[in-house]
């Protein structure tokens, strides 16, 4: 799940993933940040849920994915929009 809150010059991205599902650390990774695994990793939040806000251009459009623990990449499922094999969000 993705949660946007718009500021003046950017889009503040919030990447939510329930706590356990999949297991083990989990990082974003996408055009943003050059596909680097572990630069934005998810930490649990006070609600449990695991989280990570990213900011990023108004008005752009990035190609992002999740990556797990034993190199299990995936898609954020609550977002419609695909590039190829990954998500695409919109700001």
């Amino acid at each position: 799940m993705l949660e946007r809150t718009l500021r003046k010059d950017r889009t503040e991205v919030t990447f939510i993933l329930p706590a356990d599902i999949p297991p083990g650390p989990v990082s974003v990774v996408g055009d943003f940040n050059d596909w680097r695994p572990g630069v934005h990793t998810l930490t649990t939040r006070e609600d449990g849920r695991r989280a990570v806000t990213v900011e990023l251009p108004s008005e752009s459009s990035h190609a992002f994915r999740y990556l797990a623990a034993g190199d299990y990449w995936f898609n954020d499922d609550t977002e419609g929009d695909l590039d190829g094999p990954n998500s695409r969000l919109h700001t």
